[in-house]
Parts: C-alpha cells; sequence; structure tokens
C-alpha cells in the first residue's frame, strides 16, 4: 500500500512513523519525491500543489491533514469520484477548545488590562462580572465547535451556537439560518467563529455582522482567514463597534511584516497553531477509513463538496 504525504506545515517523517506504526503495509512517499504516480493508493495533504492529485490515477481516497478542506476543493482539477476524508480527530478538537476557552477566559478576565497595570506598576483591584452573566456567541456547530460550546457552557457561560442547519446541544442555545444567526450576533458580547469556509460563510465577519453586536464586543477567529473581511474589522476596532479580536488565521499566511494586524493595541495575534493534528492520534481515523474502504463499507467523514465540509 503506497501513501503520499503532501504538507510544508507538517513533520513528514512523524506522518511517516505513525503510518508504519499503525499499518507496516503502508509506504510512505513524501512530495515531492512521488516515485510512480500510479502506484499511489492514498494521499495525506494539507494544500497539494493543484493538478498534482489529478495526476494520481489510482487514487482511492485523499486525506486532510487538518479539519478545514477548503485548500482541496478549491483545486478545479480535484480529481472527480475520489472521496475525500476530513480530519475528525480527538486531540484536534480538545486543543481547539483549549484555544477557545484561552480566548474567553482572557476578554472575560480582563487579561490585558491586567498586563498593563503590571507594566506600569499601578495596583487596581477590579470587579468583575462572573461568567453565567456573559453571553458568548460560537459559529460553526460541528465537531469542534460542538466541544468548544459544550466546555464553554461547562464553565457556566451563556452560550448561543449557530449553524447553517438545526442543531441540538444541551446548555447551548441553538439557532440556525439567517434570522438565528441576526439572533446570535445580536446578544454575543464574545463572538467565536469556528465555521468551515464556503461559498456561504466568506466574509461572514463583516461590518454588517459587526453592526448587530453588542458595543464593546469581542471578537475571536479560528477558523479561516476567508471569513473576515479585514478592513472591516479594523474600523469596527477604530470606532468602538469592537474592543479586541483574537486571530489565529488570516487571508495571507505569514501574516507579511507590513499587514496593520502586527501593530494594533486590540489585536491579538496567533500563527495559525490553535491546533495542530498530531500524527500519533491522527492516523487511527486514517487506519480506520482504510479498513472501511477495503472491507466495502461507508467511509466516515467523507466531504460533501457541493457543501465545503
Amino acid at each position: 500500500m503506497n501513501f503520499l504525504f503532501v504538507s510544508n506545515a507538517d513533520s513528514a517523517e512523524d506522518w511517516s512513523r505513525a503510518l508504519s506504526d499503525i499499518r507496516p503495509d503502508i509506504n510512505t512517499q513524501i512530495h515531492p519525491d512521488i516515485g510512480d504516480p500510479s502506484a499511489i493508493d492514498y494521499a495525506l495533504v494539507w494544500r497539494p500543489p493543484p493538478g498534482l492529485l489529478a495526476s494520481l490515477p489510482n487514487l482511492k481516497l485523499i486525506f486532510s491533514v487538518g479539519a478545514g478542506v477548503d485548500g482541496l476543493i478549491e483545486d478545479p482539477t480535484l480529481p472527480a469520484g475520489v472521496p475525500v476524508v476530513r480530519m475528525v480527530d480527538q486531540g484536534l478538537t480538545e486543543g481547539m477548545t483549549e484555544y477557545v476557552v484561552w480566548q474567553v477566559m482572557n476578554r472575560h478576565r480582563r487579561a490585558a488590562l491586567y498586563r498593563q497595570d503590571q507594566e506600569a506598576r499601578r495596583w487596581r483591584p477590579r470587579h468583575l462580572r462572573l461568567a453565567r452573566n456573559r453571553t458568548v456567541g460560537v459559529l460553526g456547530l460541528g465537531e469542534i465547535g460542538c466541544d468548544a460550546a459544550r466546555m464553554l457552557a461547562a464553565l457556566r457561560f451563556q452560550v448561543l451556537g449557530w449553524s447553517r442547519t438545526p442543531k441540538s446541544i444541551s446548555g447551548v442555545d441553538c439557532h440556525h439560518g439567517r434570522q438565528g444567526l441576526r439572533a446570535v450576533a445580536s446578544k454575543a458580547e464574545i463572538l467565536v467563529c469556528l465555521l468551515p469556509l464556503t461559498e456561504e460563510t466568506a466574509g461572514i465577519l463583516n461590518r454588517d455582522l459587526f453592526a448587530l453586536m453588542p458595543r464593546g464586543a469581542y471578537l475571536i477567529n479560528a477558523a479561516r482567514g476567508g471569513h473576515l473581511v479585514e478592513a472591516d474589522l479594523l474600523a469596527a476596532l477604530d470606532d468602538g463597534a469592537l474592543i479586541g479580536a483574537s486571530l489565529d488565521v488570516f487571508r495571507e499566511e505569514p501574516l507579511p511584516q507590513d499587514h496593520p494586524f502586527w501593530s494594533h493595541p486590540d489585536i491579538t495575534i496567533t500563527p495559525h497553531d490553535a491546533s495542530l493534528t498530531s500524527p500519533a492520534s491522527g492516523v487511527r481515523s486514517i487506519a480506520n477509513a482504510i479498513t472501511c474502504h477495503e472491507a466495502g463499507r461507508p467511509v466516515p467523514n467523507v466531504v460533501d463538496l457541493a457543501q465545503g465540509y
């Protein structure tokens, strides 16, 4: 069995070792060393070069290293009929939930103000609100969004969730559709974006949405840079509509050195590492998918290309 690994952002050696540990019959080729293209059975990729996958005539399954697949399905040469499998990994989910909780708590407990006080050697006790009195909105209620919403609810935040289709999550007030989005945005003092990037969600974090939010609300985007209209965020911060933002993803990555986000005092930047797939745990879902495919059973987590996730 021949596997092709394609990613500039992950350790090829770690993935190759993890794959062979769980399936000793796997021989991993690391791009750009493909060998015989016709011998490749499966591909594990992150933003592969356009046309590469189409050059593999006997490809059976395409696996995404990350949870998002927008970088794959944007390729017009993506081979038709080859299932694309998104990464569903408990470690990836837990890591993203940790990131969301970290950023929400930083805002909720006003960490930036305490840092400013420390730098100024200023002793200023503050009266803070309890989580039960703070409303957090979560956009996107897939595997990752559900976990983050549940954890925030467990911390006693008032949690609103939004998704394209109806969802039911214990402890979370769930909404869907256009009116549901307005309902969530109008109440969310902290808004977390964990949506897949599709034609419908591109640019969803824009001035119209910010205008619906309570004045002085806070934005967290850990989904995709394409969700955010960057100029609208800067305008909302400058006029006080939003008080700040934590951003892990950007339209251009790495973020250019001259980008205004770097120097903005109300923006916190992390380098698209909110949660990374661990090879040791990620290979389990890959091995399960291969086993299902070999047995002629439905492969779990296959992407609906029409929906984009």
